[in-house]
């Protein structure tokens, strides 16, 4: 039975399970038990065990199998022993590699996240902490939460301790950051990941988001589908956005096809709530407008199953959907097709390039820029375009 306490069951199941994680009682790939048996084993309904399950997934310490069950994730109780202290409002620093009290003459890296809170940022890291683990460097992180203003402390808090160099994956805003623009200046080494700045020569590594994007329309097209919505609820204007509708209207350009505007939807903000309705994807779902969408995050192709399933459409015999990166949602819901990004590859090419760096490996060869190619993974959200 769960503890009859004021916090939601699923969350005490969740927990429950991370402890058997970080205690070490289940290990990477052990299979845990059914949802059958969870439901028994606390006496609580689908729904709960369902919910808890997703969020596990959805913050990295399980993965699931369609047809064989969930797992826990490789490496996971590692990795949040080191991340799940971070104090979110105080985004305050934390050292991730424990070897530093027993070696105090490793020097550190900086490296500036937005946030920790899916398994594309876990992936990143553990490629960057794989590279670097045996190395002279050790790792501290700090969390900007996407503000630009947390973004500046970072870099000056880092600058202040002294660090060798840094790792960044900035924010996307309308103008740049101008401790950002400072680095490049003073000649301090570091290097973005993820994103880069357009028209300012830096050392980066990112997705080739116009390729992925190209991926999904070609697919699409390729199933019949003529009218494709491509939608992101990104904050503002981002480069990652941007380069994807790019590739969007040129995969269409490609095609010959005509690019109507009121298909590129970015104009809206998903809280989060299953239960949500979005207006402009609403109608455009509603009304059966489009046959098929590309939603660049995530999160937000998740929103428009469930969006759909609400509207009694059916996926993807109604509707397909293709997301930037897979949700990780339930099993009983099916596999997203998603756009494969490489995030731990991401993170060992930029690591492996500002060790270059630090080591003088690099020197007079100019800026490092590396765009690796994403890949279409084809599961089941999508399918031949409805007759």
């Amino acid at each position: 039975m769960v503890n009859e306490t004021r916090e939601p069951l699923y969350l005490q199941i969740k927990e429950y399970f991370k402890e058997l994680i970080t205690s070490k009682k289940l290990s990477a790939h052990d299979r845990i038990p059914t949802e059958r048996e969870i439901m028994e084993k606390f006496d609580v309904s689908r729904i709960t065990v369902t919910n808890a399950l997703s969020e596990l997934v959805k913050e990295g310490w399980i993965y699931r199998i369609a047809g064989k069950g969930s797992f826990v994730e490789d490496g996971v109780e590692n990795l949040f022993d080191s991340v799940a202290n971070l104090d979110d409002k105080d985004f305050k620093t934390h050292l991730m590699d424990s070897s530093t009290s027993s070696n105090p003459k490793r020097k550190v890296i900086g490296l500036i996240m937005p946030t920790i809170e899916d398994f594309f940022a876990v992936r990143l890291i553990n490629g960057i902490y794989g590279v670097l683990l045996n190395t002279e460097y050790t790792v501290s992180i700090i969390l900007t939460h996407n503000s630009k203003e947390k973004e500046q402390e970072a870099i000056r808090e880092f600058l202040r301790m002294q660090v060798a160099g840094l790792l960044i994956f900035p924010i996307d805003a309308e103008t740049y950051n101008e401790d950002l623009l400072e680095l490049k200046v003073r000649n301090f080494p570091f290097v973005l990941i993820d994103r880069y700045l357009p028209g300012v020569e830096t050392n980066y590594v990112s997705s080739d988001n116009t390729m992925g994007a190209k991926l999904a329309v070609s697919h699409l097209w390729d199933l019949g589908h003529r009218n494709i919505v491509i939608c992101a609820d990104s904050p503002g204007t981002t480069v990652s956005v941007e380069d994807r509708i790019k590739g969007y209207m040129d995969a269409l350009t490609e095609k010959e096809a005509m690019i109507n505007p009121s298909f590129i939807v970015t104009d809206f903000k998903v809280s989060g709530s299953s239960n949500e309705n979005v207006l402009p994807l609403q109608q455009l779902i509603e009304n059966k407008v489009a046959t098929a969408f590309i939603a660049l995050n995530a999160k937000l192709g998740l929103h428009l199953y469930k969006l759909a399933k609400s509207m009694k459409l059916r996926v993807p015999e109604d509707i397909s959907i293709i997301s930037f990166d897979d949700p990780y949602f339930d099993s009983d819901l099916g596999d997203f097709t998603h756009i494969y990004q490489f995030e731990q590859r991401i993170g060992e090419e930029a690591a492996n390039i500002l060790n270059q760096l630090l080591t003088n490996q690099r020197k007079n060869e100019g800026y490092k820029k590396i765009n690796i190619a994403p890949k279409l993974v084809v599961k089941g959200t999508t399918g031949s375009a409805p007759k």
